[in-house]
């Protein structure tokens, strides 16, 4: 027998291998940096170069996780150590250039750096909203320039909804600290009021998904905003197509059609085009220099395009509208003055103005623009047409 000790079982056969589901990710920061700062260092000065760089990484890097060294890079150059010097300053393979600290002393600079900063997916939601706030703060203060937005409508934030859900938080921000006066003054100065629909994806960038998602966010005068921006854009379209359509002498029926296919599809209401189509037609030509040959000229042009206007004029508003529109127009073109109410009496005859709202205008809806002198015009014909409604009272009196 042996006098050693006894040998301890050994176990043999297949190894278990830990699923990678039990197994934890590595914390590796220093990785992180390294390839941060190499792409970084290879799109040089070109910052499109940079931002298409840090949005594409932003699908395979954890910015998230590595959100302390992904910051510490862009704003310092590399990783900080805990008395904020830089770890491996003398490694330029470890450091870039391309950070807020080595960028000039220039507003326009800074801004730059501002536009990779703000913007980037390494925050959890409730930074975001924070960040957003404090943004909408220094917006309505005037310390932050309107154009730094763009950074809002980068593809990747915008697939995931945080562009909207940031200018949301933004826009209450800047709201609560000034007003919503303020904030849509700004975006029409940065035109960014033609943008405000990429703060979606594709399938959802329509006026309606956009005034039903801030309605709900309690921020409906951005909605309206957009609504009203959006009507002036398709209006000054649809002016414009109107005058090459007249200047090309289509026929009546054609505009006619055109015209509604117009309304439907951007949702445009008749007082609104009976003004558009009444500035195309006054436009369309140009008039005689002497006043006396300038009234014939006016009301046999208008005459011809009567049957359009009395198309487009079948509410008491748009009547109303096209009165106040000739009534401007005749007083800013001092030769049509005497021309205003031959143009009324004519609009009347042709169907285009009823006589509830000629009386309705001449009582109280008339505007200041020479008031004295289109009333006084228009006081025979307003009493004639009084006339005939008592006759035709009367008459319907003794019917009964």
């Amino acid at each position: 027998m042996s006098s050693g000790k006894p040998q301890k079982p050994v176990l043999t056969g297949q190894r278990f291998k830990t699923r990678k589901r039990d197994e934890k990710e590595k914390f590796e920061p220093t990785l992180f940096r390294d390839t941060i700062v190499q792409g970084l260092n290879e799109a040089g000065t070109d910052l499109e170069a940079v931002a298409r760089f840090l949005d594409v990484s932003g699908s395979r890097l954890d910015y998230r996780r590595y959100a302390d060294t992904l910051f510490d890079v862009l704003i310092a150059g590399s990783m900080l150590a805990p008395g904020g010097t830089r770890i491996h300053e003398a490694d330029q393979n470890k450091v870039t250039a391309h950070c807020v600290f080595t960028s000039e002393e220039k507003h326009s600079s800074i801004r730059l750096h501002a536009q990779l900063l703000l913007f980037l997916k390494a925050f959890t939601e409730s930074e975001q909203n924070k960040l957003a706030m404090l943004t909408g703060v220094l917006l309505a203060n005037n310390d932050l320039p309107p154009p730094i937005l763009v950074g809002l409508f980068s593809e990747g934030i915008v697939k995931e909804g945080i562009s909207a859900c940031f200018a949301v938080k933004m826009f209450k921000a800047w709201i609560a600290e000034k007003d919503a006066n303020s904030v849509t003054m700004a975006l029409r100065k940065s035109s960014l009021d033609k943008r405000l629909l990429e703060l979606f994806p594709a399938n959802k960038q329509s006026v309606e998904h956009f005034s039903r998602y801030f309605d709900q966010a309690g921020l409906s005068e951005l909605s309206e905003f957009l609504r009203t921006q959006r009507c002036l854009g398709t209006r000054k379209q649809l002016q414009k197509e109107l005058q090459e359509k007249l200047s090309q002498d289509c026929p009546i029926p054609e505009i006619v059609v055109y015209v509604k296919e117009e309304m439907k599809r951007n949702g445009l209401l008749e007082p609104a085009v009976i003004g558009l189509l009444w500035a195309c037609l006054m436009n369309a030509v140009e008039w005689n220099k002497k006043e006396e040959l300038l009234t014939e000229q006016a009301l046999k042009h208008l005459k011809h395009y009567a049957p359009l206007l009395a198309v487009f004029s079948t509410q008491g508003q748009s009547e109303w509208v096209l009165l106040l529109k000739v009534q401007d127009f005749c007083y800013d073109n001092i030769n049509f003055m005497k021309a205003f109410a031959k143009i009324v009496v004519l609009f009347y005859k042709a169907d285009v103005l009823s006589e509830e709202a000629i009386l309705k205008w001449y009582k109280d809806g008339h505007s200041s623009k020479g008031k004295s002198i289109f009333l006084e015009q228009m006081r025979k014909f307003v009493e004639w047409l009084q006339n005939a409604e008592e006759e035709s009272d009367s008459e319907g009196e003794e019917a009964k």
